[in-house]
């Protein structure tokens, strides 16, 4: 889901210097919107620092975008990085339990194991704000849950 009329750009691959203002002008600003207003309030500093001073970062991000009823688009059947990360440490947790408990026990423990592999890694993730399974720093999210 995203607002209408954005153009979408991964942050990874964001530049600055594909922007223009949004009047005909050239006077107008450049609205910056994510998800939860992090990876915006980041864009804006790129912009700002590529020469850009009329750059304004949607507070809220989306879900503020949606709270507020303004029009979005929706189902291009993308799954956010954050559920991704929540369906893999899920799984991995599942598979250690459900292979834990079907398989010889000299292997249990290895697979419970590996369910607790995972579990030490979402503690991980909410006490130091990191994710390694998602790449990047959270902000405003979790990671895996």
């Amino acid at each position: 889901m995203h607002a209408e009329g954005a153009t979408l750009i991964p942050f990874d691959r964001f530049d600055p210097g594909h922007f223009r203002p949004t009047d005909a002008s050239g006077n107008g600003p450049i609205y910056l919107i994510c998800g939860s207003g992090a990876r915006a309030k980041t864009a804006a500093e790129k912009c700002v620092a590529a020469g850009l001073t009329d750059v304004a970062v949607v507070a809220g991000g989306t879900a503020a975008w949606v709270a507020a009823g303004l029009p979005v688009v929706r189902g291009r059947g993308v799954i956010s990085l954050e559920r991704q990360v929540r369906i893999a440490a899920g799984s991995l947790v599942l598979i250690g339990v459900v292979l834990g408990f079907s398989v010889s026990h000299a292997w249990s423990y290895a697979f419970f194991g590996l369910s607790a592999f995972a579990g030490a890694g979402l503690v991980f993730a909410g006490v130091t704000d990191t994710c390694g399974m998602g790449s990047r720093r959270i902000s405003g999210g979790s990671c895996g849950g």
